[in-house]
């Protein structure tokens, strides 16, 4: 994996998005998923530590403890922080964008604006697909080198890297992280337009090899 490290990010200005992103039901309901945020944490806490200066957008949850170099902006719903993108991306002042919010795929199709009452026996939800938040960054500003997260539960070698390069064409990443739980092992690989490293067993070691990854990058450019 990567060891060397380049010192090449001391006051760079990176992005990061990271934690669950909610979508509405009702005025009180939401639809969510388990992501906790953890590894956006994580990545910023080494990432100040090399020297950059990071920004995070995190989703609703706990946060235990954040490096208080970071700078924090806390969103909760999906159009919040679809908002956000646009304009953290657009505004010119970021080197690195790394996406690692656990961004909801499908919302209600009617949203209600009142409570809808318990006690009802059957209650249908139409869901349709959410925008791709990740394929609009690029769009917005294609100077980004920009990072992204591919997690497929179960899911062997031989499905998760190409679905991995897939989302990396599709979107234009720079650099993926393909990470998974299998057979209740964690287990990540890193991906760039040349070679797949890995695999690493556990979420501190995905962070720091990321984060050699990008000084690499960046130096490169």
């Amino acid at each position: 994996m990567v060891t060397k490290k380049l010192k090449s990010l001391k006051n760079k200005r990176i992005l990061i998005t990271a934690g669950p992103t909610w979508v509405p039901v009702d005025s009180v309901r939401v639809i969510s998923n388990i992501a906790t945020g953890q590894t956006g944490i994580l990545l910023a806490d080494k990432l100040i530590k090399s020297g950059a200066k990071v920004t995070l957008l995190l989703g609703p949850g706990e946060v235990c403890s954040l490096n208080k170099k970071v700078k924090l902006i806390r969103f909760k719903f999906f159009d919040e922080l679809r908002r956000m993108i646009v304009k953290e991306a657009a505004c010119g002042k970021y080197d690195v964008v790394i996406h690692s919010a656990a961004v909801a795929d499908y919302r209600p199709q009617r949203i209600l604006k009142q409570k809808v009452r318990s006690g009802i026996k059957k209650w249908q939800l139409r869901l349709v697909p959410t925008p791709k938040l990740i394929d609009s960054i690029k769009k917005i500003n294609r100077d980004l080198l920009l990072v992204g997260f591919k997690f497929e539960p179960e899911a062997p070698y031989k499905i998760l890297i190409p679905e991995t390069k897939s989302l990396m064409a599709r979107a234009k990443l720079d650099l993926a992280v393909a990470n998974t739980v299998y057979k209740n092992r964690y287990c990540a690989y890193l991906v760039n337009d040349k070679q797949v490293y890995g695999p690493v067993f556990n979420k501190e070691d995905m962070a720091g090899n990321l984060v050699g990854l990008i000084e690499e990058e960046l130096c490169n450019r």
